[in-house]
C-alpha cells in the first residue's frame, strides 16, 4: 500500500473548516463549554480512539455542558481512508455539531486520526471562547504519554479496537483515573476478569457504554413474574451483523504502513505481524485477534441490560457453536478452508446457563448473519415470521417478541395483548436510554448503572461465545477455576500471547 498522500496543513485546516490560522491560547479558566459550567464543575475527559466510533460519539461529550474534553488519542495521525457505513455520516455529523456546514468541504474519503480529533475539538470550543479561539485539547499519539502527562483528568473514554481496551483501562485505573469503555472490556475472558477485578480493588468509577436504560426489560421482567410465560427456558437474540468485510485467511501481500500510522502501536499486546489495511480503520472486529465479532459488536447491546434487570449474575457453564463454512480452489481441487483468524460470515452459538437465584437453568441462542430462529406457531398463524433482528423469550407456557434490544416488546400471541393494560405497550422510540448516566455518576462519585463491576457474567458470556467457535466443539466452562474442562487445548483461546512489554 502506498503511503498515504499528505494534506498540506494549511489546506487541511482550510478545508476542513476547523480552527482559525492563527489561534488564541485560552487558559482553561475561560472556556466553560455550553451552559456557561465553570470549569470546576465539569469533568474533564480524554478521548482515546478517534476513529470513525470515537468522531461519531465526540459529539455529544461536547455538547454536554458538564464535560470538557482536554485531550485526544490516537495511533493514527490523520487520514481520509476511514471506513464506514456512509459516506459522509461522519462529516454531517461533525458538521451538525459545530454548527458549521462547511467543516471537511473539498476534502475526500472518511476522516479519522488525532489532528481530526484535535482540530474538531478546539473548532467546538472556540465558539464558547471570549477571544473566538481556543487551543486547549493535547493529542497524543501513544496513551501511556498522555498519562504522563496530563494531570488532573477525571475520566478516559476508549474508544480504540477491542484488543487494547483492557491494556487502556488497567493502566488508566492504577493512577486512579475512572474508565469509560466502548464494547467489549476486553475480547479475552482472563483479560476481561483481570479489568473487573481492577475495578473492584480501585474503587475506580468505571462504564460499559453498551448499557442503556430500557424499560422494555422492565416490562418483560414483569410479564415474567407474573407468570404469563411460565418458567424461562430459553432467550433467543439475533442481528444481521456482520456489516463487515469477513475474511478466512491472514492477508497477503504485506503492505507498507502509512505515513503517520504507529502500526507497532496500534498492535498493542498482540503479536508481531506485517502491515496489512484489511487489518485496521474499522474493519478490526472480524479477527480473533483484535475484534470480538457480531456478538460483542451488538450482543453488548441487547444482552448486557437484559442480564442486569432478569439478575442473571451467573456464568454459561456448557457453549456450542456453529460457523459458515468456506472452500477454495487449489489447483483445480475444492478444499475446506482452515480458519482459525476470523469469525465466520454468519455463526449460530449456545449457551446453557446454570440456576440464577431467581430464574431456573436455561439456554441463550445467539445468531447473526442471516441467521435466526424459525418462526414459532404464534407468529406463523398471524402470517407473521420472525423479524430481521429480534429478542425471543421463550417460556413453559408463552413466549415474547421484540426488536433486538427488546424494543417494543409483546406477548404471543399478539391478540393476547388486547387484554392487557394499554400502559404495557412501549413505545421505544421515544425512550430515554439515559446513555450519559455516566457522567452524572462520576460528578456525584457513584458507581455507573452499567459499570465493570456488573459485567462480568456478559463478558464472559461474549468471549465464551469466540471460544466456542474456535475449538469447534462442545466445551464445559468452570467460572470459578477460569477454566474450559472438557478441551484443555481449548484455554489458549481464554487469554493471549503478549508481545513483551504488553503483559497482562
Amino acid at each position: 500500500m502506498a503511503p498515504l498522500k499528505k494534506i498540506n496543513r494549511r489546506e487541511f485546516i482550510g478545508s476542513a473548516a476547523t480552527v482559525a490560522a492563527s489561534i488564541t491560547v485560552v487558559p482553561s479558566n475561560a472556556i466553560a463549554g455550553l451552559g456557561h459550567i465553570p470549569p470546576s464543575d465539569q469533568i474533564t475527559v480524554a478521548n482515546i480512539g478517534c476513529g470513525t466510533q470515537g468522531l461519531r460519539e465526540m459529539g455529544e461529550l461536547l455538547e454536554n455542558p458538564k464535560v470538557r474534553v482536554t485531550a485526544v488519542c490516537d495511533s493514527n495521525k490523520y487520514s481520509t481512508d476511514y471506513i464506514d457505513w456512509s459516506p459522509n455520516g461522519i462529516r454531517n455529523g461533525i458538521r451538525r455539531t459545530l454548527g458549521d456546514d462547511s467543516w471537511w468541504e473539498g476534502v475526500p474519503g472518511i476522516p479519522g486520526g488525532r489532528d481530526v480529533g484535535q482540530a474538531y475539538v478546539d473548532k467546538f470550543y472556540s465558539k464558547n471562547a471570549p477571544s473566538g479561539g481556543y487551543a486547549g485539547c493535547n493529542s497524543y499519539e501513544d496513551f501511556r504519554e498522555l498519562f504522563e502527562k496530563e494531570k488532573g483528568l477525571d475520566a478516559i473514554k476508549i474508544m480504540t479496537p477491542d484488543h487494547t481496551h483492557a491494556a487502556i483501562a488497567l493502566a488508566a485505573m492504577d493512577l486512579g483515573i475512572n474508565v469509560v469503555t466502548h464494547k467489549p472490556i476486553s475480547n479475552r475472558l482472563i483479560e476481561g476478569r483481570k479489568v473487573i477485578e481492577k475495578a473492584k480493588s480501585t474503587g475506580a468509577i468505571t462504564h460499559l457504554l453498551a448499557w442503556s436504560d430500557r424499560p422494555e426489560y422492565r416490562q418483560i421482567k414483569a410479564w415474567m413474574d407474573e407468570g404469563l410465560i411460565g418458567e424461562l427456558k430459553e432467550i433467543h437474540n439475533w442481528s444481521y451483523r456482520p456489516v463487515w468485510q469477513q475474511w478466512t485467511k491472514k492477508p497477503e501481500p504485506a503492505m507498507s504502513i502509512p505515513e503517520g500510522f504507529n502500526w507497532d502501536l496500534w498492535l498493542g499486546p498482540e503479536k508481531d505481524r506485517p502491515y496489512h489495511k484489511n487489518y485496521t480503520h474499522n474493519v478490526f472486529r472480524g479477527w480473533y485477534d483484535f475484534g470480538g465479532g457480531s456478538i460483542a459488536d451488538m450482543g453488548h447491546y441487547s444482552l448486557f441490560p437484559l442480564f442486569e434487570t432478569l439478575g442473571i449474575n451467573r456464568s454459561p457453564i456448557v457453549v456450542k457453536a456453529y460457523g459458515t463454512t468456506t472452500r477454495e480452489e487449489v489447483d483445480q481441487v475444492y478444499r475446506w478452508v482452515e480458519n482459525d483468524v476470523a469469525f465466520p460470515a454468519s455463526c449460530m452459538i449456545k449457551w446453557k446457563f446454570p440456576a440464577q437465584e431467581i430464574l431456573p437453568s436455561f439456554d441463550l441462542f445467539w445468531y447473526d448473519g442471516g441467521m435466526k430462529p424459525f418462526a414459532p406457531e404464534e407468529l406463523e398463524a398471524d402470517g407473521k415470521d420472525t423479524p430481521d433482528e429480534g429478542l425471543m423469550i421463550v417460556g413453559t407456557k408463552g413466549k415474547i417478541l421484540g426488536g433486538f434490544r427488546g424494543e417494543n416488546p409483546v406477548l404471543l400471541p399478539e391478540s393476547s395483548m388486547a387484554s392487557r393494560p394499554e400502559s404495557e405497550r412501549i413505545d421505544s422510540g421515544n425512550v430515554n436510554r439515559q446513555t450519559l448516566a455516566w457522567v452524572d455518576a462520576i460528578q456525584a462519585k457513584e458507581q455507573t448503572p452499567g459499570s465493570f463491576i456488573k459485567a462480568q457474567t456478559i463478558t464472559d458470556t461474549v468471549n465464551l461465545g469466540a471460544v466456542a467457535l474456535r475449538a469447534n466443539k462442545k466445551i464445559e466452562f468452570n467460572s470459578e477455576k477460569l477454566e474450559i474442562t472438557n478441551d484443555p487445548n481449548a484455554n489458549s483461546y481464554l487469554n493471549r500471547d503478549y508481545r513483551a512489554g504488553w503483559e497482562i
